[in-house]
Order: structure tokens, then sequence, then C-alpha cells
């Protein structure tokens, strides 16, 4: 491993050495080396100025090595064509100093610091030469801070000025507050927003100006807000506008009206063909312009925000049209909704390698978004696979690994319970979904069937997203056990408890609540934009209802074992998952992670062991890297090799991963990352035939598998192929040197390489 290493760094050095970059340079041309921006003021972020920077250098790799830049000096300056082109298009090309983008950085960062309310400030560009490269510094000297001394307005019309004070709770502005700028600008977008919310439908943020004078000798200003007539020659006051009418056409072209049928419901009218893709009262129930109110912009978005909801919808436009010869101005709303696609049928083939077992799965599914008139979704998927198993015992009855099944699913855009009113469905915004899933499993050992029925509830509010299983029922029935196995799970249950359990019919009836907050949004698949974290928090539990009903019905159970519904036992637990992920960004293209995340379930009641599918394992390409799935733990436990199902034994009740990695552009569509992972699992319980494996608070820390590597990824834009390998660091499954494999490299032993989509955190 090391000589890999050293073939790396050699590398890396033949790059940056053996090209040059003058030869992309004319004459009297620098080279753009360095950019920092320093500032005197603690106050002021370097970093939230570095948008302001119109020249950056050359991306360096993990901050420390141009290489994108030097593989593009590879290529030949008079040729864009073969070889050359190619370097040219995964490298980078060099960055040539430009002092006129350098000054006007300058004065925009310069005018920046001034809006913040440092009015005195001044930005300067030192410069560094040497040889034919330079680096830049722009200095921040920001000076003493201008703060309000006296805050007044003026506001010609009284009707805004009274509802100006009456919201005056909200302002961001008050004596003694710093001269920002930002700060004036966000109140005056407030004061828009609340003015267009209360009917002021031609109203906007170019009405409201400032004016600042500064106190001679200090460093204080006397603020006034202007708020004017809209027409100064005849000082009429700003006029209100009342939506008199809401028309939804349920086709893109408006002025087709003879074929269409008009149907009013809830005090809109809804026009649409004789086959009309939406019933009329759904799109009521999605509507937020109410007739006969001021009009809102807020219910404007509001119902673009729960039209975009409806999957039957491709888009949504709203348009509205005046009435100016009453007394009071009208409006009339006109929205047109413009139908999706319905149905889709979609095939998926992919190629499976477990353990050097080949196979192949295929995959069809069928959509429609719009089932019963309602933008219902109907999602159907039917699966097959099918995998060469070498190396089976005898006594088993097959060969090979055959796999099929159906997901289906029902999706309702409305919260779908009874005895809730309309006005709390249309608040909440949340979609339900009705899941049956039934799955075959045919292995040379055993075949086992998994059927599954749900019901859950999905909503989102702002960067919050939030998921309530009301009712989950899983039924694991194994049907057949082939005379080897079962000898095989006797023998092995003197040694391992929980072996035999884990193939044993099952029924798991659950509750649960997930919460998910992203800074960012969703950026599984994407590099963000911006430093960020996200939390994400999960609650379950299953038993209880039943265990309660089966008291009532038996004080005690038959077995003295435990309780039995259809005389299957059924699961009882209690399980908690909590996961952190914190972002830094550097630049563009550098970024810094961390990510936290534990798990704790246990088992009580009716189950004296979790289910196998909810038991936690460790290793794989989102956990600790340098081991494979379910390879790692549980505690110290080394675990057998004995036996084709020996990686039950690897699985707990408690996990812990601790991550953290350093994310870089590398060239074209490759990205690279450098990590460090940590982890394990343990059980609440000593289990018979995993000893080492009981969590203890006074070794756990002991415990901890620790794990380094390098991954790329291959950025298709709507897809992130990730490549990573791991090398063990400590090995808490061995005793002696052997724990710690970072100091003795054995790469057959400790080198681990994995396949993924998305990033891991």
């Amino acid at each position: 491993m090391r000589t890999s290493y050293r073939y790396i760094l050699v590398c890396l050095l033949f790059i940056t050495s053996s090209c040059s970059t003058g030869k992309f340079l004319h004459e009297g041309e620098l080279l753009l080396d360095r950019v920092e921006v320093t500032t005197d003021n603690p106050d002021i972020a370097p970093v939230e100025l570095q948008t302001y920077v119109r020249q950056t250098p050359n991306a360096r790799w993990f901050n420390l090595f141009k290489a994108p830049m030097h593989l593009y000096c590879l290529s030949s300056p008079d040729s864009d064509k073969g070889f050359s082109h190619f370097l040219q298009k995964i490298g980078e090309k060099p960055v040539v100093y430009d002092p006129l983008k350098a000054e006007k950085s300058r004065q925009e960062m310069q005018k920046m610091v001034r809006n913040m309310g440092y009015m005195s400030a001044h930005v300067s560009v030192n410069e560094m030469i040497r040889k034919n490269k330079i680096s830049i510094s722009y200095v921040i000297d920001a000076g003493n801070p201008y703060y309000v001394r006296h805050l007044a307005y003026d506001i010609d019309d009284l009707a805004i000025s009274r509802l100006i004070a009456n919201d005056s709770v909200h302002s961001g502005l008050h004596e003694g507050m710093m001269f920002d700028v930002v700060a004036l600008d966000k109140e005056r977008t407030r004061i828009t927003k609340m003015l267009l919310n209360n009917g002021y439908f031609h109203f906007n943020k170019e009405m409201i100006s400032y004016q600042a004078d500064t106190v001679r000798g200090s460093n204080q200003v006397d603020l006034m807000m202007r708020l004017g007539f809209p027409d100064s020659r005849s000082q009429l006051p700003h006029e209100t506008f009342l939506v008199s009418d809401v028309v939804y056409m349920l086709e893109s072209e408006e002025n087709d009206c003879v074929a269409y049928d008009t149907v009013a419901v809830s005090g809109i009218k809804v026009l649409s063909k004789n086959d009309g893709y939406l019933r009329p009262n759904v799109v009521a129930e999605f509507n937020r312009i109410q007739v006969g109110r001021l009009y809102d912009e807020s219910a404007v978005q509001q119902t673009y925000a729960s039209m975009a909801r409806l999957k039957a919808l491709k888009y949504t436009s709203v348009r509205f049209e005046e009435d100016t010869t009453g007394h009071q101005r009208q409006l009339r709303a006109i929205a047109v909704l413009t139908k999706a696609k319905n149905q889709s049928v979609s095939f998926q083939l992919e190629g499976t390698n477990s353990a050097g077992d080949l196979g192949a799965a295929a995959s069809v599914t069928y959509q429609h978004r719009n089932l019963f008139r309602g933008s219902e979704a109907l999602s159907i998927k039917l699966r097959g696979a099918f995998e060469a198993i070498t190396g089976v015992r005898e006594g088993y009855e097959n060969d090979n690994y055959k796999e099929y099944g159906v997901e289906s699913s029902l999706n309702f855009p409305q919260f779908m319970f009874p005895f809730l009113s309309s006005g709390f469905k249309r608040s909440i915004r949340a979609m339900s979904e009705v899941g049956v899933t039934f799955n075959s499993q045919v292995r040379p050992e055993f075949t086992r069937t998994l059927s599954s029925a749900s019901w859950s509830y999905k909503w989102t509010a702002q960067q919050r997203q939030h998921r309530f299983d009301l009712l989950d029922v899983n039924y694991i029935y194994v049907p057949y056990k082939s005379e080897a196995f079962k000898k095989y799970l006797d023998e092995m249950s003197k040694h391992n408890s929980i072996l035999k359990y884990s193939y044993e019919d099952q029924f798991i009836v659950k509750m649960g609540y997930t919460y998910t907050y992203n800074s960012a949004g969703n950026t599984l698949m994407r590099l963000p934009s911006r430093t960020s974290h996200s939390v994400r928090v999960n609650i379950e539990e299953s038993g209880n209802l039943l265990e309660a009903a089966s008291k009532l019905i038996h004080p005690e159970p038959k077995d003295k074992v435990g309780y039995t519904l259809a005389n299957i036992h059924f699961a009882q637990y209690v399980r908690g998952d909590f996961s952190f992920t914190q972002n830094w960004m550097f630049d563009q293209k550098n970024f810094l992670v961390f990510h936290w995340g534990m798990g704790v379930a246990y088992p009580y009641g009716n189950s004296k062991v979790l289910p196998f599918e909810k038991r936690y394992f460790s290793g794989g390409p989102n956990s600790v890297r340098g081991w494979s799935v379910r390879a790692l733990g549980p505690g110290s436990y080394r675990g057998s090799s004995e036996g084709a199902v020996s990686y039950v034994n690897h699985m707990g009740d408690i996990k812990l991963d601790l991550n953290l990695e350093y994310r870089t552009h590398l060239f074209w569509k490759f990205n690279g990352a450098v990590f460090v992972d940590a982890g394990n699992i343990w059980n609440i319980r000593e289990y018979e035939g995993q000893s080492g494996g009981l969590f203890k608070f006074n070794r756990f820390y002991q415990q901890l598998a620790v794990a380094y590597g390098l991954g790329v990824r291959f950025d298709l834009d709507y897809l992130i192929l990730r490549f990573d390998s791991g090398m063990k660091a400590i090995n808490p499954m061995e005793e002696g040197k052997d724990k710690y494999p970072f100091l003795h490299h054995d790469l057959s032993r400790d080198f681990c390489f994995h396949f993924a989509v998305g990033y891991p955190f």
C-alpha cells in the first residue's frame, strides 16, 4: 500500500513539474496564483465578500495541487485536436490576471462594506509578483460603523400609513441600529409584501425610498422613509383591488370557450370540456384566491404551490384582468391549468454482484398520475432477479437465487383522514399514500415471502419535511427451509441464539414519524451551493396495540413465551435514529463535510430480539468504508466465516457513525474525496454467540473502528456515480498489532472497494 501511495505522489509531482504555464502566457501577462480577502474588523466575514471577487485562480485539488491547470498545460497551445483537445477539455485553462477585473472587484467589495454600515470603509488591492505569478490580497479597512440616531416616516397615503403603523412590531428598523443598507432594503421588501397582501395590486418596492443625513462630527445618521402618492401631480392615493371573480380553465387554449362547460363550486368557476381531466371540487380545494376579498399576493403564490402538488398538471398560469369602471377597483382572476401526460411505462435492467456471485435484475414500472380525476398517482412496479450462487452445500434443493415481487402505491394529494376540517387539510398541505408490497425470495437454503401494507402522510414546510406512518404492517413468512439449512440453524443456535429467530415467521405492525431539515434543500445527489447543515430524526414503535388487544383476550400468553397473531409471534420494540450533517464550503470547488449518525432500538414485551430487518449493521459505502456491508461488529466480536448466513452475526441494537470527508473538484465531470470514518454497532443485551458485542459506557469508545480512504465521483448532472476505496486503520475485531492495520498494511486484508449512487451523507 505504501508503494501505491508513492506511485500516486510521483504521478502528481510529474504532472505539476513536467508542464509549464509559460507557453500559454503572452509577454507581460501574469498567472493569477492566489486571491485572499482580509479585514481588520471581526464582524465582517471575508467569506461573505468572496462572491464579489470577479476573478479567481485555478482550482486546486484538496486546496493544494493545481492539477486541472497542469493537465491543460500538457496540451499544445497551437492545437485543439486529438489528445491536446482531450487534455484541454478535462483540464482548466490558466487564469491570466486582469487588473480591470481586480479593480471592479475592489469597487463592488467597497460598496458592499459601506452598505453594511461602514460608510468610511476603504478597500485596497495588494499585489505580490513572483516570476510570472501574481497573488492578490483585498485588504478591507472598515473604519467605525454608522448608527441611526433618529428614524422618521413621510407617508402621504393615510390608509397605508395606518397599515404600516399597525404592523410596526415586525419592522426591521429602529433607532440605534447600524446604518445597514441591506436591512433597509429588507424593510422595503417587507412593506411591499404586506401591501400586496392587503389589496394594493399595483404597488412595488420602488415606491419606497430613504433619505439619510449624516450628523456632522459623528458616526450618526438621521433616517427618513418616504412613501408618496403614485401620481404626485394629482395626489391620488394608492388604490386597493377586490377579487370579483375566479375562473379556472382546464385547457391551455383560453379563447376556445364554445365547447366548455362551466361549473360553479365554492365561489369559483371551473371551465372544462365534457371529459374534464380534474373534478371541479378538486380544483376548488386547491385554490387559494377567494372571491369578495381584497387582492392577496400570498394567496396567489399559495395557489401556485398547491397546484404544483397535483401530478396531473404540467404547469399553472394565473393572470388578472382589471375592472376600473366602479368606485371599488376589481380584478378577475383567470387560471389556466395545463394537463400533464397521464400514463407512462419505464423499464430498467441492472447487473448484480454479491460476493462474486453474478446475476441480473429487471423491473417494469407503470404510472398513472390521475387515476380518479383527482390527481391520484398510482405506481405499480414488477421486479424479477436471478443470481447464480457458487459453492452451495450438499442437501440444498436449489442452486440459484430467484426473486420476484410487486410494489404498488397510491398517492393522494390531500390529507385523507375522517373528521378533519377542510381548513386544517389546506393548512397542513399533506400527501397521503397507501402502499402494498409483495416479495418472494427463493434461495438454496430457504424460501421467504415478505408482504407489507402501509398508510402514511407526508408534508413539507419550507426546508422541513415530515412523514407520519399511521400504520405499517409487515408479514414475513418462511414456508420452506431445506433439511441441511435446518440442521445448520440448529447447530449454529447453540452458539448464536438470534440466528434461528431471524428465519421464523413474524408480524411487524408499527407506527413511526420522521422529521428532516435541510438548510440547502435536497443535496443527496448534488454538491450544495453554500455552507449548510441537515438534521434527520426518526422514531417508530411496534406491537403495543397488538399486545394491549391480546391481553384483553388472554391475560397470559398460551405458551408463556409471547402473544401471537394467527399463531405467528408479532414484534414489539421501540427504535430511534438521529443524523446530523454539517457542510463547510471553502469555495465553489472545495467542501468539508462532517456527519454524525446514531441509532438505538430496544426489543421488549413480546420480543427478546429485534426483527432482522430492524437491526443495525455497520460497514459499506454509507458507513465505515474500510469494511464491506454487514462485516463489522458488534463491538469487538470477531465473527465467523462459516456458513452462508454469517452476516446475521454482524448485526446489533445500537449504531454509531462518525464521518469526515473533504470533497474537491478534479476535472471535467469528476470530483474527488478523501475521508476518515469511525463507528460500530453494539447489542443492548448479551446474546449468546456474539461475545464482545455488549454495549458498555466504559469501553465502547475503545471498540470504535476507524477507516480512511479516497473516492471518485462521476457527475452526470442527473446522476452521481460514486467509487470509494477504504482502508482499515483501527480494527476492534483484532488484538495486538493486528488491531492497528494502519501501522501494518495488508492490502488483501484491509482494503475494501465500494460502488454506490449519490453522496453518502
